[in-house]
């Protein structure tokens, strides 16, 4: 498992394809501010509310300079059906073998219900324009955290 990012490091290189199957790298994103946020799975309730909060924000967003990237496990084709079912206009990655998750450090031990198990840690990573690690927030609440990114932001 990964060190958790923090503030000033650079951010992992990463390409992974989208929910068309279209290859998209972080680098694709270099001059622009990218909100990278990792979720546990497409379809799922508080992966949706999520997902659609940052789309319904997403204007507001890129007004202020970011672009915001979804990663999950999910395969391209369950990206798909989780865009077009929820319209969503944000950027979804599938990293299915999880190694960006991983390098990242949003993946590793999570408690539910008193079981302990591996999986994807809701997490945003917040980059900079010169692919630096502006914030790093991990186990972050699916409702009101894009919200609070906003605030925090300052936007």
């Amino acid at each position: 498992m990964s060190e958790r990012l923090q503030p000033g490091d650079t951010a992992p290189a990463f390409t992974l394809p989208d929910a068309d199957g279209k290859e998209v790298s972080l680098a694709d994103h270099k001059g622009r501010k990218v909100i990278v946020y990792f979720y546990p799975a497409a379809l799922t309730p508080g992966c949706t509310k999520q997902a659609c909060d940052f789309t319904d924000n997403l204007e507001l967003l890129a007004g202020a300079g970011y672009d915001v990237i979804g990663v999950s496990p999910d395969k391209p084709e369950k990206l798909a059906k989780f865009r077009d079912k929820e319209n969503l206009k944000i950027t979804l990655l599938a990293d299915p073998d999880k190694t960006v998750t991983e390098s990242y450090a949003a993946y590793g031990e999570k408690k539910n219900y008193g079981k302990t198990y591996m999986g994807v840690i809701r997490s945003t990573i917040v980059v900079d324009e010169g692919g630096k690690v502006e914030r790093a927030l991990y186990n972050v609440r699916a409702t009101g955290h894009v919200a609070k990114i906003i605030k925090d932001l300052g936007i």
